[in-house]
């Protein structure tokens, strides 16, 4: 048996917030301190402001990531944050010269906040590799140290370089029991690691349901399980001599930043253990 994934109650929020671009707007970063104090909501900026930002400007991050069930990043460092809610009281008691939130901060927080004095900056979900590296340097920026934001794009860039060779089909299958599509972030990132969308090939796409019984009907290679519907736990998974079935870290699936580097070396074992296999059954047929 496969074991069951952790929830993560942001994913529908994550998916909305992945089709808004991030904005800086100008004026905002004009009237900035050089190294402002800094409350994130955003739980994917949470784990990019924990490496870029010195640790004294960072007031709060989104609660989300002190949730082993839900944080994107290591909650021993989380931990080390105080945490918000993400209320305009909570936000307005810790006085923070900037918020950094997704663009789905309730307008009237919003409002409260910037008629405070406090600017407030949008980050959307970043679509593939080169737009996360684009957001960690204008979090970085915003942290007033580019530098810190270089050394971060540069590790996730280097974790990020293309695979050659055999492709492995693949069904990434999420929370909620659907899909990635083609603008996902994950598949940008398996797309990297070496493999193929079995799902995309199939004509489904962003946020698609796939049901056990799909799954049976047309297995794939490969099917990665980063949910906890009743159907990705089923004795049936153990049954099908072609494919392998391995849990995925839900965590490692909507946040880029330094999430792709922990999903990257994920995957990349994961194309090893699978070229392996098929070495293993091609001796076999011999």
């Amino acid at each position: 048996m496969i074991r069951r994934g952790a929830g993560w109650g942001l994913a529908a929020a994550l998916l909305l917030a992945g089709c808004a671009e991030s904005r800086v707007p100008e004026p905002t970063a004009d009237r900035l301190p050089a190294r402002p104090t800094i409350v994130s909501l955003n739980p994917c900026s949470d784990a990019v402001l924990a490496e870029v930002a010195d640790p004294a400007q960072l007031l709060a991050i989104s609660h989300y990531s002190h949730d082993p069930r839900a944080s994107s990043m290591d909650v021993a460092v989380a931990r080390r944050f105080a945490v918000t809610g993400g209320t305009a009281e909570e936000v307005l008691a810790l006085d923070p010269d900037v918020v950094v939130a997704s663009p789905f901060l309730a307008p009237a927080t919003r409002a409260a906040l910037e008629d405070m004095g406090i600017a407030v900056v949008s980050f959307g979900i970043a679509s593939g590799v080169e737009d996360s590296i684009a957001q960690v340097r204008e979090l970085a920026q915003l942290a007033g140290d580019a530098a810190a934001g270089e050394r971060l794009a540069a590790r996730i860039a280097a974790s990020a370089v293309p695979i050659e060779g055999e492709r492995v089909p693949t069904v990434l299958w999420q929370s909620g029991g659907i899909v990635a599509g083609e603008a996902a972030l994950v598949t940008d990132l398996l797309g990297r690691a070496g493999f193929t969308s079995h799902s995309a090939a199939r004509g489904l796409g962003q946020a698609d349901y796939l049901s056990l019984e799909q799954v049976a009907a047309d297995p794939p290679e490969l099917l990665l399980v980063a949910g906890n519907e009743p159907g990705q736990s089923h004795p049936l998974l153990d049954h099908l001599p072609e494919t392998r079935v391995e849990p995925f870290d839900p965590g490692l699936v909507y946040c880029g930043g330094p999430t792709i580097i922990r999903a990257m070396e994920r995957l990349r074992g994961l194309r090893t253990a699978m070229l392996d296999r098929r070495l293993a059954q091609r001796t076999a047929s011999r």
